[in-house]
């Protein structure tokens, strides 16, 4: 494996009843809070006016940024900053899935950051310091709760960037599974597939003796595929929730990536479909996925082999290397669809008439892929055949 360091600071409450914590963790950080949600849902299912009630328990002060996105974006970003300016905020408490806890990364930096904060995003600058920040997690799905990467859409240029910084990384995250039963069917489907893929963006790496490694992303993987048709069934368990949303977290915590580079192409470039289409991030994963194993079947073709045999239930007896591959593809893709996944662009109604302008931006900083580095015409390749 690859020489590594690990260092993971951020508090993680995990369990029923855990919203009770609220209370005490907002009082170590002052008595300015910026409360960060999106759309609406968490007044809907009653979430709201309990993290509102505990912050004022908490005795502070509440501003409120509402709104953000589900790809959030760089000017809602702008929004919060200017905010946390204007009101000498101390703490930014994001309420909400990934959208909302990347957007407040974003902020949290962004507020003690003398420039824009896209100059951050696209490593031109370097940070220094940032505002603490904390999570209440409603969704399980993209591990943004501990860990220190953010997506943030530039909508004017049509940019989709993934960017880490140590500084981003909240303080602590609250995790009740109760927070996550209101979660409608699409919602859960796209969690399900977003953890799945952080994991088999990991697993496709190049180091050697990862046994350990291995076998720790693969009883992610075969929990969350256990449990996940269960869930689907019985939206309401929370017993599964809890399941679920552990999972999510330990997928994308850095536990499964100590000592190897997994690969991400897929991310990126479903980062350049979503910016030209603003489709929900894992329906884009579901779709580009399996079109990027097939790509790339011959780039150490035992780690597709060893995924669809420990993982996928492929039976190698009498078939070729390659034909265990293409069915543990196969088997993979089908799963998805089976949640209720789509697996086809034309599913968002996306044609070849932006694949060019999608190819462009997924390689416009250059080759890319750490498992299989890919160019333009690799890119091109394949989301013509995910149309």
């Amino acid at each position: 494996m690859d020489p590594f360091v690990f260092q993971n600071p951020t508090k993680l409450i995990f369990g029923k009843g855990q919203n009770e914590a609220l209370v005490n963790e907002v009082k170590s950080y002052g008595n300015n809070v910026l409360l960060v949600y999106g759309g609406g849902s968490i007044k809907r299912n009653g979430l709201y006016d309990l993290v509102v009630s505990k912050l004022k328990e908490a005795g502070v002060n509440i501003t409120e940024l509402a709104g953000v996105e589900p790809n959030p974006r760089l000017t809602t970003v702008h929004k919060g900053i200017e905010l946390c300016h204007q009101h000498q905020i101390d703490l930014v408490l994001a309420v909400g899935g990934g959208s909302v806890i990347d957007a407040s990364k974003a902020i949290v930096v962004g507020a003690k950051y003398d420039g824009d904060i896209w100059d951050v995003i696209t490593k031109k600058a370097e940070p220094t310091e940032a505002l603490p920040l904390g999570a209440v997690l409603t969704l399980a799905a993209t591990g943004s709760e501990m860990n220190s990467g953010s997506v943030v859409t530039n909508w004017e240029i049509n940019e989709k960037l993934g960017w880490s910084h140590p500084l981003a990384f909240p303080k602590f995250s609250i995790l009740d599974p109760k927070n996550t039963i209101s979660v409608p069917t699409d919602q859960t489907v796209y969690g399900i597939v977003d953890m799945m893929s952080h994991v088999i963006e990991a697993y496709f790496h190049k180091a050697d003796h990862t046994p350990l490694q291995d076998r720790i992303m693969e009883s992610i993987l075969l929990t969350v595929m256990e449990t996940a048709p269960r869930l689907l069934e019985d939206l309401e368990n929370e017993n599964l929730r809890e399941i679920i949303l552990y999972c999510g977290t330990m997928a994308l915590n850095g536990i499964t990536q100590m000592g190897l580079r997994g690969d991400w192409a897929t991310h990126n470039m479903e980062h350049a479909v979503s910016a030209v289409y603003d489709i929900p991030h894992a329906g884009g994963l579901a779709i580009l996925f399996p079109h990027w194993l097939h790509h790339t079947l011959n780039e150490r073709i035992s780690r597709h082999v060893q995924l669809a045999t420990r993982v996928l239930g492929v039976d190698p007896a009498g078939k070729t290397e390659e034909e265990v591959a293409l069915e543990g593809i196969e088997k993979l893709s089908a799963f998805w669809t089976s949640l209720g996944a789509p697996n086809r662009l034309a599913d968002y109604d996306i044609d070849r008439s932006q694949v060019e302008r999608m190819a462009d931006l997924a390689s416009n900083r250059g080759v890319f892929g750490n498992f299989k580095p890919l160019t333009k015409e690799d890119v091109t390749e394949i989301l013509t055949a995910a149309l």
